[in-house]
Order: structure tokens, then C-alpha cells, then sequence
């Protein structure tokens, strides 16, 4: 099985998230932000990350950058899921080494097509 990061600072997104991912058999962690998501990274790196891109502590861009500069044996996939949908925006998160874009608000039509973009189901 598959392992999901959620990081948003919305308690409300990573519910609806959550739902919509345990139907695709992925195992879900949840992170409120960057820094409590690079913590959860260094414990157990996940296969797929849904990442916020405004968030407390540390925000998705610096969380992103970070995660990429690791030294891993696997990088995990990385879906910005964001309000954030201005080209300039998207093109800035693909060159930090995002794989996907996903513009809020979501639903289970996208999360499938997305995941199915990238591999993951």
C-alpha cells in the first residue's frame, strides 16, 4: 500500500482529502504545516504528498525546497494542492520539483485524474 502525506493548515482540507484518498488504498498521514511535515518526512518518507502552498511556521514552496535538497533514496511525489493557480505560481512550484498542481477546491474527479498522471494509482 501506498503512503499519503496531506500538509494543509486546514484541518477541514485534510478531512476531505483523507476521505478521498483512502479510496484509492493509500495509507494517510496528515501535517498542519512544512516543518511538522519535513519532521514526518524524516521519520517515514511518504510515496505522495498533497502540499498546501500558504501555510503557518513554514509554507509549501520552503517545505518543497527543502524536501528536494534531501539526500533519499526515493523522492516522493509531490501535488501541490493550493488556491494559489496564477501561471506564475504553478511554474514556480514545477521548477522547485513539484509533479502535479492541483487548484482548490478539489474533488474526487481531479485527485483521480491527478494521481493517475503521476503513477501513483
Amino acid at each position: 500500500m501506498s503512503s499519503c502525506l496531506i500538509v494543509d493548515d486546514s484541518k477541514v482540507i485534510r478531512k476531505v482529502a483523507r476521505r478521498i484518498l483512502e479510496d484509492f488504498q493509500l495509507d494517510i498521514d496528515e501535517a498542519g504545516d512544512g516543518q511538522e511535515a519535513l519532521d514526518r518526512c524524516g521519520t517515514s518518507m511518504p510515496d505522495v504528498i498533497f502540499l498546501d502552498w500558504n501555510m503557518p511556521v513554514m509554507g509549501g514552496m520552503q517545505f518543497l525546497k527543502n524536501l528536494r535538497a534531501q539526500d533519499v533514496e526515493k523522492q516522493p511525489t509531490v501535488i501541490f494542492c493550493t488556491t494559489e493557480n496564477d501561471m506564475s505560481h504553478i511554474r514556480e512550484a514545477m521548477e522547485a520539483g513539484a509533479d502535479e498542481y492541483i487548484m482548490k477546491p478539489f474533488d474526487r474527479d481531479i485527485i483521480e485524474a491527478k494521481l493517475n498522471q503521476v503513477g501513483v494509482i
